[in-house]
């Protein structure tokens, strides 16, 4: 099942059945761990940046996981 299969489901949401790990995956792939902690100001992305600790402050942390879904969303109308 693809993206366009999930988001007929929800079509209002377009981040509907994907995963914050997939979404942080492909945001730090495309600008890399410091061009990422210039666009969003976390501490995680800055000091010894790793998957499994920013994942785990974004779970808990709706502000941040606001501002990586948003930017995700943002590169994605781009590409």
């Amino acid at each position: 099942m693809d993206n366009k299969d999930l988001n007929k489901e929800q079509p209002n949401n377009p981040l509907h059945g994907l995963k914050l790990a997939y979404i942080l995956e492909f945001l730090v792939e495309y600008y890399g761990w410091e061009r990422l902690a210039m666009k969003i100001n976390i501490n995680c992305f800055k000091k010894d940046p790793s998957i499994k600790s920013s994942l785990k402050f974004l779970r808990k942390t709706q502000w941040a996981r606001d501002k990586v879904e948003q930017l995700y969303l943002k590169v994605n109308k781009n590409i």
